[in-house]
């Protein structure tokens, strides 16, 4: 079989990994398929505030890619769909994808008329559950596709129908059904990137039990101007602002009992997490408690810059425990401190734990022949025709995404037009 442009390259996962391998592609003629479990495109970099070391939002660079992909008709967009068969080999594949119903059609606006008079609420997933959004919903006001979706968990269909009668465009359709496509493809990009690391599953950290025990993902939406409290950083237990702030590294990582690896980028989200604490409270006190920091190349001037901050304190230790004072509502947390070779407690509000990066594909496998590693990263020689990107490969940061998803795409031009 000849490879040429009219064999397709199908692209799972939306996240930034996935959208560069896309444009990248279709802009040297291949005709691309993007299918993507959410609602959205944009992965976790939509759900982020700022970049490091330039602390920069994301969102321009996910326009620029949004508006590539609207300039460009050799790609097709599949939301709320997943990959579940890949058959065939190189230059000639068939993929069977499953689409979950959006009760939503291309007519939406996203006027939100819809959204004010329905009355069910539900956990609102984009901010993790920290705020709620109602039943039929925007995913967040950035969100590309910008139409609205329903929950079909939670709404009451045509016993209630208020988002059917206020659409003034026809959009609500109630009676959507599931679908299933048949992809023909000439190669498959794997990007559908990483969760982050549950740490309840460190009981000593009493998080999901503790409001004020949250995570680093978490502390991204309550930094962000969309996020649930628009910005402000406040205590999730009374929406008290915080004076004191701890940052726990390697929270479960780089523990045989939990996850063993370094996920390399944790140190340096939690120096610019500090950072917004800083800008928002110039009063407040900040403490990391680390094993290493690892912020190698350039990025050590980031880190020597805050380190410089005297409202920012960084200590050797590995923290044993994390309680609550009944009296005050303060978190104490156990340290062991390895400089001072003993041990020693610390206050703090609020407490972000820096939580590794797991990849998607150790939960939810490819439905073809790959390989994985011990940790269910994907290997990179594990299939001639699937090809895994970003951080299905190994942990890594935005830029290296990026760069990585770019050689994913001259992987798949390859396979097709050299054969």
């Amino acid at each position: 079989m000849s490879g040429t442009a009219d064999a397709g390259i199908l692209v799972v996962g939306g996240g930034i990994s996935g959208l560069t391998a896309a444009v990248e592609a279709a802009e040297v003629g291949f005709p691309v398929h993007i299918v993507e479990k959410a609602p959205y495109l944009g992965g976790r970099v939509a759900r982020s505030n700022r970049y490091f070391p330039k602390m920069c939002p994301p969102q321009c660079g996910l326009e620029i890619n949004f508006r590539r992909i609207r300039k460009n008709p050799r790609i097709r967009i599949h939301t709320m769909a997943q990959v579940v068969g890949i058959q065939g080999e190189p230059g000639k594949m068939l993929a069977q994808v499953e689409v979950r119903p959006r009760f939503v059609n291309h007519r939406c606006t996203a006027c939100g008329a819809c959204e004010k008079v329905c009355p069910v609420e539900r956990p609102n997933d984009f901010n993790y559950g920290m705020d709620k959004t109602k039943a039929i919903y925007l995913p967040h006001e950035m969100a590309f596709p910008a139409r609205y979706v329903i929950d079909p968990e939670v709404c009451l269909g045509a016993s209630c129908g208020k988002c059917v009668e206020v659409c003034a465009f026809q959009a609500v359709d109630l009676d959507m059904k599931p679908e299933t496509l048949s992809l023909e493809v000439g190669a498959v990009i794997w990007a559908t990137g990483w969760d982050p690391f549950d740490a309840s599953n460190v009981e000593y950290y009493r998080f999901s039990k503790n409001p004020n025990v949250i995570n680093n993902v978490m502390m991204e939406r309550l930094s962000a101007v969309n996020g649930p409290t628009k910005g402000k950083i406040l205590r999730p237990s009374d929406g008290a602002e915080v004076k004191k702030v701890a940052f726990v590294q390697c929270a479960g990582s780089r523990d045989e009992n939990h996850l063993p690896y370094c996920s390399g980028v944790c140190c340096l989200a939690s120096l610019k997490q500090a950072l917004y604490v800083r800008e928002q409270y110039p009063e407040a006190e900040v403490t990391i408690f680390y094993i290493d920091i690892r912020a190698l190349g350039r990025l050590e001037d980031f880190y020597n810059k805050v380190k410089a901050d005297e409202k920012i304190s960084l200590v050797k230790g590995k923290v044993a425990d994390i309680r609550e004072d009944k009296e005050t509502g303060e978190l104490v947390l156990t340290v062991e401190d390895v400089e001072q070779g003993k041990g020693i407690q610390a206050r703090a509000d609020l407490v972000v734990l820096a939580t590794g990066m797991v990849p998607t594909t150790a939960k939810i496998q490819v439905p073809g022949q790959v390989s994985y590693d011990d940790y269910g990263f994907l290997a990179e020689s594990g299939s001639p025709g699937i090809i895994p990107a970003g951080c299905v490969k190994k942990p890594v940061d935005v830029a290296h995404s990026v760069q990585d998803a770019t050689g994913a795409a001259l992987l798949a031009i390859q396979s097709l037009v050299g054969r």
